[in-house]
């Protein structure tokens, strides 16, 4: 269906994507893999046709292959509604009538041209598909769990996940052949996140996604292709994520083995050769001493073949450092991540007293009473557009509450890290960044970044110009470097790549405080929570995980 050969894409002097070939055929579900900052949403791109290669090829078979393409951030005007960007998206039916019957006006006066004809055939090939998209817009939003906000409601209105719906409902009524869909599981719910499953599973054509949530992958991928972040290349696996999981393991396993044993036997040949040319001078220095004229002759041969076995050894040893040199493997693309010590709080960590928080005079959670101890680790879940982020921002005390009262314990030092990462000062670098939540000098500071994958100039990069990947991170190691006890975490793993959720995890484990995370990751759940905090009808239900 669609064949991309030897794509080569840079931005300056960096190069994103280095000679790429990759293929989807029917019925491929393939899962595009990565570090954060690899390439992934530029392959994407260029394969979507939004970005042209520098060099290579994108083709579709057939030619007129029908693509649907969901970028990783939804682009709206501050006005923009539900209604205008499903319209903007499909077209909309008004204007392409109008479009029609001015080319259909312009069509009677030159009914030999052309131009006129494929214009008109197209505009009316465009109204068709619109007014048959515009009876399935209220059956595909009610699908996707919007069909209950007015199609006046304002984009900028709508929580990160209804925003996410949204655009992967524009995608869907346009009915595409293939699917290129960006991470799109990104602040999804639990109950979404099964929908699209279970949609994905019957869905005809074929699909390149590129997700960060494991047990996404593992039950709608038959392969997974992995962008390589050092190479820019691309290798391809098939299975399942906990396939592709399993053979790299395997295949670092079988790198270090044979790292190792050929740096065993350099520095055995090393011994051996420095030991024939020891012998070799023992010898030399033996018959000068000597005045036999034989013995002068038996060692002199001696030493001869005994520096040639030497230099036999050396040339091996030259031989393995050049043509069959084995590069040391290098650790797994993962983000490392150490949270330390945090400062001990008392033992009641937070307490909610009769709470209830939303907006204005729209409550969307009431009479909330629960509490939390020192070292609890919660998993706040519940349906997008439920409160969550809401209750989160009120504890963190970004927003009154409506009524009742948030009550924080003795020493409690709260870390708010924002869904969309709002709280980070996009015109400050992740230098400054960091030297504003701690008193450190330029030199301690960049070393600290580097454990959040920050080298060399990147700590010089706007934070507005970084990507969803990189300001996740930088949040991240705001907060650590605050030395917070009590991190409030709002969807924190959504732009994190795989390797690095799983470091994420490993990391709090470390922690010593306590935890409140938004969190729709399934296996992010099962390893990190003790208690789960689930928002139903307007209330908090409270049970201890597992």
């Amino acid at each position: 269906m669609l064949i991309a050969h030897h794509l080569t894409k840079s931005y300056g002097l960096d190069t994103v994507v280095a000679d790429v070939s990759v293929s989807i055929g029917q019925g491929d579900r393939a899962g595009l893999v990565g570090p954060n900052g690899s390439g992934k949403t530029t392959l994407l791109r260029l394969l979507a046709g939004v970005e042209r290669p520098d060099s290579g090829t994108v083709s579709a078979t057939p030619a007129s292959l029908h693509l649907g393409y969901l970028p990783q951030g939804l682009e709206f005007s501050p006005a923009e509604t539900i209604g205008g960007y499903l319209d903007r998206a499909g077209g909309d039916v008004a204007q392409l009538e109008a479009e029609v019957e001015r080319l259909a006006g312009e069509l009677a006066h030159k009914p030999r041209q052309p131009a006129v004809q494929r214009a008109y055939d197209a505009a009316l090939s465009r109204l068709t598909a619109a007014v048959i998209t515009s009876g399935r817009v209220p059956v595909v939003l009610a699908a996707l769990g919007l069909g209950h906000l007015p199609i006046a409601t304002k984009v900028n209105n709508l929580s990160g996940g209804q925003k996410t719906r949204l655009a992967l409902a524009s995608v869907l009524l346009a009915d595409p052949d293939l699917l290129l869909l960006d991470e799109p599981t990104n602040h999804l719910d639990i109950g979404m996140l099964a929908w699209l499953e279970g949609w994905l599973t019957t869905y005809r054509g074929a699909v390149l996604v590129v997700s960060h949530d494991r047990a996404f992958l593992d039950r709608t991928v038959n392969r997974i292709i992995e962008l390589d972040a050092m190479s820019h290349q691309t290798r391809e696996y098939p299975g399942s994520y906990t396939d592709f999981v399993e053979a790299k393991l395997a295949e670092q396993m079988r790198q270090q083995q044979a790292y190792t044993d050929q740096q065993m036997e350099l520095a055995r040949l090393r011994n051996a050769a420095r030991h024939l040319r020891g012998l070799a001078r023992f010898r030399k220095g033996g018959k000068a001493d000597s005045g036999d004229k034989f013995a002068k002759g038996f060692f002199a041969d001696r030493s001869l073949g005994t520096v040639g076995r030497a230099k036999r050894l050396e040339a091996r040893i030259q031989h393995l450092l050049t043509d069959e040199k084995l590069e040391k493997p290098r650790p797994n693309w993962q983000m490392k991540l150490d949270f330390g010590a945090a400062p001990v709080s008392g033992q009641d960590v937070l307490v909610l007293e009769n709470l209830s928080v939303g907006y204005g005079d729209l409550p969307l959670l009431t009479r909330l009473n629960a509490g939390l101890r020192v070292g609890a680790r919660v998993a706040l879940i519940g349906p997008n557009g439920s409160g969550k982020t809401t209750l989160v921002r009120t504890i963190a005390g970004r927003q009154p509450p409506l009524a009742g009262r948030v009550r924080l314990g003795s020493n409690v030092r709260v870390g708010y890290m924002a869904q969309e990462q709002e709280s980070l000062d996009a015109t400050l670098n992740p230098l400054e960044t960091i030297r504003r939540s701690a008193p450190l000098t330029e030199t301690d500071a960049r070393a600290f970044l580097h454990f959040f994958l920050f080298t060399q100039d990147d700590v010089f990069v706007p934070v507005g110009k970084l990507s969803f990947g990189e300001r996740a991170r930088l949040a991240l190691g705001s907060l650590v470097v605050a030395g917070c006890n009590f991190l409030l975490l709002d969807e924190p793993i959504n732009h994190l790549d795989l390797p690095s959720r799983a470091r994420f995890e490993q990391a709090l484990e470390q922690f010593e405080g306590t935890v409140l995370a938004v969190v729709h990751d399934r296996y992010f759940i099962e390893g990190f929570a003790s208690e789960i905090w689930e928002i139903v009808d307007g209330g908090l239900r409270v049970e201890p995980a597992g």
